[in-house]
């Protein structure tokens, strides 16, 4: 009888260790397929560039400044132009990546007023490396109403350098939702 007992105990101790290799198991440790997030596309942004204005070197690095000069935007409900006056303030930083903080404002095609604050780093590749794709993080301040959404969302940007419909120098942002 205490041989038995002594296998059922056994047998327990066994399912409880292997129990909690499987709590443990990086399969476990994946989150649910409704909490991990997804893209969707927002909107995309074609912004006019004046050259470059340069203070030169700081203690912190060099600084650029890229005037903004316009522009327009359009995705799924949302339409308008970049508002001439906003700036790209740039810090090439000893590493060889800049650190890029663009502040700027969007007229919606209705008239609203959006305040677009984006940073991202843009690296350059190592000798023999393709370029890497450049991300940003924006942040949006919009007015309540019709375009709050995006003020109560996180987004990642895509930027890639492009011309404006006359030549002039631009670049082409994608912002997606996280959802």
């Amino acid at each position: 009888m205490k041989h038995g007992w002594v296998s059922r105990q056994a047998g327990r101790l066994a399912l409880a260790i292997l129990g909690s290799f499987t709590i443990w198991s990086p399969a476990a440790a994946q989150p649910p397929a409704s909490s991990t997030p997804r893209l969707e596309f927002a909107f995309e942004e074609l912004v006019m560039l004046s050259p470059a204005l340069v203070p030169g070197k700081t203690p912190y690095g060099s600084r650029n400044m890229i005037p903004i000069t316009g522009g327009t935007f359009e995705g799924p409900g949302i339409k308008g132009t970049i508002v001439p006056g906003g700036w790209d303030w740039q810090l090439a930083r000893a590493d060889g990546c800049t650190d890029v903080k663009a502040d700027y404002m969007l007229k919606t095609d209705d008239g609203v007023i959006i305040n677009v604050v984006n940073t991202g780093a843009l690296c350059r590749p190592k000798a023999g490396e393709a370029p890497k794709p450049v991300r940003t993080s924006p942040r949006f301040e919009a007015p309540l109403g019709k375009y709050e959404w995006l003020g109560q969302t996180a987004f990642i940007g895509t930027l890639e350098g492009a011309k404006g419909p006359n030549g002039e120098p631009a670049v082409k942002i994608r912002f997606y939702k996280a959802m």
